[in-house]
């Protein structure tokens, strides 16, 4: 005689590959969005390499009661344009350059991973004109991931 079994498998929705690659989840949201992708498909949605502006160089000054200026090179098409903007940090301050600079854009959520002693990752929900998109950033610090997760936004929603 057989004996029958009386055990269930349980359904595990396949991982994210940002969860995959560094074994901490991404915004529920997201997680849901991007379950299944390879990691080059996770990168050119999130984080694509390409689009209408560039980032260049940054420099900050302190102005004083917590207010810094901000200066960056961008490259917006085939132009490079030197912008500043007065601020109490760079995601204000790159806020207001991608604004001047025609790339609008409010985030709407924003998060920061420690995803190795040496690297962060800044993911960001941003919005447009009514359309929105997940965009993901990575730096040495929080400023660098930042600056690359609002670049990415910006490329997302205005290509």
């Amino acid at each position: 005689m057989n004996a029958s079994s009386n055990t269930t498998t349980a359904f595990t929705a396949p991982a994210d590959p940002f969860s995959a690659r560094f074994g901490m989840p991404l915004p529920t949201e997201m997680r849901a969005e991007c379950a299944g992708m390879s990691w080059r498909t996770f990168l050119a949605t999130y984080s694509p390499s390409g689009g209408p502006i560039r980032f260049g160089r940054w420099s900050v000054t302190p102005r004083g009661a917590g207010i810094s200026e901000f200066k960056a090179t961008l490259g917006i098409g085939d132009a490079i344009a030197q912008t500043t903007a007065t601020a109490c940090g760079p995601a204000s301050a790159l806020t207001t350059m991608l604004y001047d600079a025609g790339f609008q854009m409010e985030i709407l959520s924003f998060h920061q991973l420690h995803i190795a002693a040496d690297r962060i990752a800044t993911v960001l929900l941003c919005e447009h004109d009514g359309h929105r998109h997940w965009a993901i950033g990575f730096g040495a610090d929080t400023t660098e991931s930042s600056i690359e997760a609002m670049i990415a936004g910006a490329n997302l929603l205005h290509s």
